[in-house]
């Protein structure tokens, strides 16, 4: 089972969840994330070298969502996953990016697409899935963290919005996790 070693709420998020009823979603991404199991290598990159692949975590997580079914897959350009629920009459959204990728610049569109949908009002509650500090010390070194987030998300104006942040954990070791092979057609040779 996965962890979960914090979550800060940002502008009111927590009221937001209150007073919309977004508790329940909030708490089913919650149970999302926990219920993924991530075993990695615990060995910390040499370097710029890793020992473990981002993108299986991130295929993970996303596997998780799709197999519920209730959690709709955005294209590119928008969040990763979003879902609604009707309360009291009224539709309420959240949306959620899983950033996990061994790119943190990503980090800053994912916020983006966040404060677009939240401004639009096409979704009342964001959610940021970050590895922990601790956890990212194990994926490549460009991989975004929970402090990188926390940074990224006051750069960006994102602390004004009503966002929670979810800092993640893995289980405990095993072999490590793949790589992603990128460039199979360049004759590269493939990492082991």
């Amino acid at each position: 089972m996965g962890k979960l070693n914090s979550i800060t709420a940002y502008d009111g998020a927590e009221t937001k969840m209150r007073r919309l009823g977004l508790g329940p979603l909030v708490e089913e991404v919650k149970n999302l994330v926990k219920s993924t199991s991530i075993l990695l290598k615990e060995r910390r990159r040499e370097g710029s070298t890793s020992f473990n692949g981002a993108a299986a975590i991130r295929q993970l997580l996303d596997d998780a969502f799709h197999k519920t079914g209730t959690w709709e897959l955005k294209k590119s350009g928008d969040v990763d996953w979003s879902k609604c629920k009707v309360v009291n009459g009224t539709r309420v959204c959240i949306g959620v990016e899983i950033q996990v990728s061994a790119r943190s610049e990503l980090l800053y569109k994912d916020i983006l697409h966040l404060k677009s949908r939240i401004v639009g009002g096409d979704i009342d509650l964001g959610v940021v899935v970050v590895p922990s500090d601790h956890l990212q010390s194990f994926l490549p070194d460009r991989t975004p963290s929970f402090s990188y987030a926390k940074k990224v998300i006051v750069e960006q104006d994102a602390d004004r919005l009503p966002i929670v942040l979810i800092e993640m954990e893995h289980d405990g070791p095993e072999p490590a996790l793949n790589k992603k092979v990128t460039n199979t057609g360049t004759g590269k040779r493939k990492r082991p």
